[in-house]
């Protein structure tokens, strides 16, 4: 795993082109501390910071081919290049190294653009050649990998990050009005858009080619689920083949990302997804499996209880942080300058907590479960959908709006909530609408765009983020089951754009720790998009197909455990006699004011709301992380920031570093 950077530039430059490469490589230095290397050619430069993890001694980038004519800077793992690098000597390539990288290079030179098609693996990684004089840019399938870019007078300029592209001379910084409101809609900008005018995200599953200053980009993959009308219960041996098929693939898919020269850790949360695969890697031979965990202080979001049943069972060597509310206060601006973008949730600040455990403890891989949820429809989200369906035929049912309690037993604020409000939840929605599952979601987030100044108002006016979605949408979309439908909107929106960029690879890479994820392996991902929705969720028991073919890996309560999502706490984070110093400064009417993102009086009345309250409702408590990480991004990436807010933040940090209560964290 690493960073990358480059540009394909006019011969005559009014700047250094090693400066700027320099300059761009050592702001994601943190992607790869073991190595940087440069390659310049004519209008091409191209950087790379080293993450060694396969190949150690020769697998320095960037790379190329035998006649120096293909050059590449490559981010990522290429889990299947044993096999690939075994065809391709058939086929007459001879090989220098012992690295994924090289085999890239001759995949590109066999098959073109199409040797994407035969990677599997996580990858972002640019092609120089110079013989056609052009740029090949590809991302992986599940957009594990980020890569963003910029066409700049003609010319392009990528990173890894968007801070690294912010390094290079020719590129403006300022922020996209639309992109924050889709941000305050869907958590996330829709791809290709990012929170920043005229920079760029390759979105998942593509790739494309810059050649005489025009850009083309092309999908190479997508997911494709049956038409509801074939979403037939299968009978009990094809079932059992389903199963089967299951257990194969996320086996083998878990084998090959055991591939690596260094040490591989796992994370372990105490749920299904986590608990098999490291259950998975114990099972592939492993003699000392490391895991690593986040606790919290509060039982409202603690599953250490779980996590220890695990520890216990594999036999493993386990190392964990307990995060406090204060903890997650502190991490939050770090945590939003390795996002590049304003947060809704808190819950990315815990995971950069964790990574930098696993980085002191000598780690440099670890597995983790992400992708489960979406492939085998783990979320409450698609039980909540699936409820919302069946209390519209009787909507004046009583019985059916309790049943929402039962779908969300930790939850304290559902349990308490009164008969108006699960009747109103439940009536929420047009079952005609192809967003029909997401719509409370969504409305709900959007709740905090209450708080915006007048002036980006005025600058988003007669734009709609669920419009501009339902028009993305394929034209096969209609035809699938609501289940499919759903399952749809989390892998290819929320998972990408935020769980594996805010929640993974930046928070992750951070510090340098490489995540990688066996239900991510896109056979896995197509399976799942395959298998009839009944056998996924069975009444109110979601990845039910998953519980039956791998469950038997886990022991029988961690096995038939309810589904907990990932959450960490928010408002109380910030206020308070703990409160961080930056908040006050993020939150002053002068602040508000100079950013220009939200209304200097509404916020006031929010943050006076806050300090007299720690039970405040979900949008108050979005709006809060909402607010403080977009000033903390305004002041951290924006041209015309005061720098007040870094000021206080960097002072803070300087007194943090300096107490050894805070070495956890």
């Amino acid at each position: 795993m690493c960073g990358i950077a480059g540009f394909l530039d006019s011969d005559i430059r009014p700047y250094d082109a090693r400066d700027a490469l320099r300059g761009m490589i050592s702001a994601i230095s943190h992607r790869g501390p073991d190595g940087t290397g440069f390659h310049v050619t004519g209008p091409v430069g191209l950087a790379h910071a080293r993450l060694s993890i396969i190949d150690l001694a020769a697998g320095a980038q960037p790379m190329c081919n035998e006649d120096r004519t293909v050059w590449i800077t490559f981010n990522g793992e290429i889990f299947n290049y044993l096999e690939l690098r075994d065809d391709l000597i058939r086929r007459g390539h001879k090989f220098r190294t012992r690295s994924d990288t090289e085999v890239i290079v001759h995949a590109y030179e066999e098959f073109g653009a199409d040797c994407v098609k035969k990677l599997n693996g996580d990858f972002a990684f640019v092609i120089s050649d110079e013989r056609r004089r052009e740029l090949f840019l590809a991302r992986d399938r599940m957009g594990v990998r980020p890569l963003f870019y910029a066409c700049p007078h003609g010319g392009l300029v990528f990173a890894s990050e968007i801070k690294a592209l912010l390094k290079h001379p020719a590129i403006r910084r300022e922020a996209d009005p639309i992109a924050l409101d889709q941000i305050f809609t869907f958590w996330f900008p829709l791809a290709p858009r990012t929170g920043f005018k005229d920079i760029f995200e390759l979105p998942p599953a593509h790739t494309a080619t810059f050649k005489d200053g025009r850009l083309t980009l092309s999908r190479y993959w997508s997911i494709e689920y049956p038409d509801a009308a074939d979403d037939r219960v299968p009978s009990h041996a094809q079932e059992a083949d389903i199963e089967s098929e299951v257990l194969e693939i996320f086996t083998d898919a878990t084998r090959i990302r055991l591939r690596s020269d260094v040490p591989i850790g796992a994370y372990l949360s105490g749920g299904f997804d986590s608990s098999v695969t490291a259950a998975a890697i114990k099972r592939s031979g492993v003699s000392r499996l490391r895991t690593f965990s986040v606790e919290f202080d509060s039982a409202e979001y603690d599953e250490s209880a779980f996590q220890k049943q695990m520890i216990d069972a594999l036999g493993a060597e386990h190392s964990s942080i307990v995060c406090r509310p204060e903890d997650i206060g502190n991490l939050l601006p770090d945590t939003v300058w390795h996002a590049e973008r304003p947060l809704l949730r808190t819950a990315p600040a815990p995971m950069l907590g964790l990574s930098r455990l696993v980085q002191r403890e000598g780690f440099k891989v670890v597995l983790t479960g992400e992708g489960a949820d979406e492939a085998f429809a783990g979320y409450d989200i698609f039980k909540e959908a699936k409820l919302r369906r069946f209390s519209a035929r009787q909507p004046q049912s009583r019985m059916r709006r309790q049943l929402l309690k039962r779908l969300y037993p930790y939850l304290p604020g559902v349990q308490a909530q009164s008969e108006g409000f699960l009747a109103a939840f439940f009536a929420a929605g047009d079952l005609d609408d192809p967003l029909f599952s997401h719509v409370p979601r969504y409305r709900s987030t959007a709740g905090t765009k209450a708080f915006f100044s007048s002036d980006l108002r005025r600058e988003i006016a007669g734009y709609d983020a669920l419009a501009d979605l339902r028009e993305q949408l394929p034209a096969a979309f209609a035809r699938w089951h609501p289940l499919s439908q759903a399952q749809y909107l989390e892998t290819v929106y929320l998972l990408p754009q935020y769980i594996l960029s805010s929640q993974g690879d930046r928070m992750g890479m951070a510090s340098a720790v490489e995540g990688r994820f066996p239900f991510l392996d896109h056979r896995l991902v197509e399976l799942g998009a395959r298998i009839p929705a009944k056998l996924k969720i069975r009444v109110l028991q979601e990845k039910a197909v998953l519980r039956r073919s791998i469950g038997a890996l886990l022991p029988p309560a961690i096995a038939q455990r309810q589904k907990q999502p990932y959450r960490a706490p928010s408002a109380p984070s910030f206020f308070g006699a703990k409160a961080p110093a930056y908040v006050a400064a993020c939150l002053s009417k002068e602040e508000i004011a100079n950013a220009g993102c939200f209304n200097p009086a509404a916020v006031e009345k929010l943050r006076k709301k806050a300090e007299q309250s720690r039970e405040l409702g979900t949008r108050d408590q979005m709006a809060v992380v909402g607010i403080l990480s977009t000033q903390l991004w305004h002041a951290s990436f924006l041209s015309g920031a005061t720098g007040k807010i870094l000021a206080v933040k960097e002072s803070q940090q300087r007194s943090q570093e300096q107490d050894p209560r805070n070495a956890a964290i």
